[in-house]
């Protein structure tokens, strides 16, 4: 496969991906989008961070930042509280709800995972997994 050829297959799989995973998640848990599931995720893993953040992290416009944080705020998922080091500045956390339905779905998702790689051997695996970590880097 000439390297053309390569990179065409990568962008139609990647696109394959893409859509299976913004469908399974739908189908999978309704109650949290894929978009959800990845910003309660970043706010997790940084511990906090500010909505401008998030915005920066994903380049994404602060206007969609600002609408999906509303409602993940509304959903009771996450909480506003002042940045210790500068009162000024809101920091997003996770409420325990949002820590309770962030691990449930992970736990999910991880399973499906699993499933859909059952029977892959353990090399091909760990290439994969670095082939992606290379990639998104």
């Amino acid at each position: 496969m000439h390297s053309a050829d390569a990179v065409e297959s990568i962008q139609r799989e990647m696109t394959v991906f893409a859509r299976r995973a913004r469908a399974s998640a739908g189908r999978l848990h309704p109650e949290l989008s894929l978009v959800s599931y990845t910003l309660l995720g970043h706010v997790e893993e940084s511990g906090g961070c500010r909505a401008t953040d998030l915005a920066a992290h994903y380049a994404l416009d602060k206007s969609t930042v600002s609408r999906q944080v509303a409602g993940l705020e509304r959903a009771g998922l996450i909480e506003r509280r002042p940045d210790p080091k500068d009162q000024r500045v809101q920091v997003l956390h996770l409420t325990r709800s949002g820590r309770h339905i962030l691990d449930r779905v992970t736990q999910s998702r991880r399973a499906a995972f699993r499933e859909r790689l059952t029977g892959w051997p353990a090399e091909d695996l760990r290439r994969f997994a670095e082939y992606l970590v290379r990639y998104n880097a």
